[in-house]
């Protein structure tokens, strides 16, 4: 039975391993995004894992970099030592996402084998390896689209990209919290469950949009707050026929979306933080914790559009989105399941 399955420790912090790297991923995936690294690479292949490793390997890769439309485009005036800067993080980008799938699949089959994840668990850590994969797929999808004919990835495929990694970010760390209470008596605790649930599919929605800003380069447009150049509604987000194209194609509606979904987000999750008051336990701490992440979001988002995105603060908006989802996974948890040690 489960209930007499005793938990190991090593498969709770193989997926906390997990976690962490896909974080990296995401830290990674946002440098090699704002550094305009992500073309720099022109085929894709599963066999060899080697760089050009002598000069004439360089040219080699440059010259199919240069049949690309971003150098065409973009990077005309490139030479080797200017594409090696891209390529590499790129380069890198890949690697990694190899390593996390080794580092996934080969502990997997050593613990089944060991016989440490009980069967009813099965399909949970079938379905981590399956969004892995899925996730590789996407990234190649992607990638494609900016190869063909503009030299710039579609903001739909970078959404799906991303979203996927976040879900399956939050897949695991839900897998790790269920995992590591096999032991513990655990009755629904309904009441509030709703409400949370409702709080991170904005969340989910928010990020989404974040992707589309990202994948529109939407962040560069209107560098004030809270108004956008001085209108509550820059007349640029209302100027595309028709009306909807301005709010999923057009970087100026994309924004107002983004923009006025973070406000909706945070006045939710006040009145949550609100409510937690009346609450107990665990509950009540993952409540504030996730509002405590989600101001902290409001405002790093804030500061990226004042400072016209730099880098870095690209970079740790992008991963902290992930880490108030985690936020919110750990609160529907705690909104679910009542322990008999808490």
């Amino acid at each position: 039975m489960e209930e007499q399955f005793a938990p190991k420790k090593l498969v709770i912090y193989w997926l906390y391993l997990g976690i962490t790297m896909v974080l990296a991923m995401v830290v990674i995936g946002g440098v090699t995004r704002l550094t305009h690294s992500g073309l720099s690479m022109t085929h894709w292949s599963f066999s060899g894992s080697l760089p050009p490793t002598s000069q004439e390997a360089w040219v080699a890769e440059f010259a199919k970099y240069q049949q690309s439309p971003e150098y065409k485009e973009v990077h005309a005036h490139f030479e080797v030592e200017e594409f090696k800067s891209i390529y590499w993080w790129e380069y890198i980008h890949r690697m990694f996402g190899r390593l996390i799938g080794l580092v996934f699949i080969f502990p997997f089959i050593f613990f089944l084998a060991k016989k440490w994840i009980p069967r009813s668990m099965y399909k949970n850590f079938f379905i981590i390896l399956g969004l892995g994969a899925f996730q590789a797929f996407l990234g190649w999808f992607m990638v494609k689209s900016g190869l063909v004919d503009v030299p710039r990835v579609s903001h739909f495929r970078l959404a799906a990209h991303l979203s996927t990694a976040f879900i399956a970010c939050s897949y695991i760390y839900w897998v790790a919290l269920r995992y590591k209470n096999l032991q513990e008596e655990k009755t629904l605790v309904s009441p509030f469950r709703k409400t949370v649930l409702l709080m991170t599919g904005l969340l989910f929605l928010q990020i989404v949009y974040g992707a589309f800003v990202a994948g529109l380069r939407a962040g560069w447009m209107h560098n004030t707050w809270p108004l956008m150049d001085g209108d509550i509604i820059a007349p640029a987000a209302t100027a595309l026929e028709p009306f909807l194209q301005n709010f999923i194609n057009g970087r100026s509606g994309v924004q107002f979306i983004h923009r006025t979904l973070g406000l909706i987000v945070v006045a939710y999750s006040t009145w949550i933080f609100y409510r937690s008051s009346q609450w107990s336990g665990n509950l009540q701490k993952s409540a504030r914790l996730a509002t405590l992440t989600v101001y902290t979001q409001f405002g790093l988002g804030v500061a990226t559009l004042l400072m016209e995105v730099p880098i870095y603060m690209g970079v740790i908006h992008q991963v902290f989105a992930l880490i108030v989802l985690l936020t919110h996974v750990k609160f529907i948890h705690s909104a679910s399941y009542r322990f008999a040690a808490s």
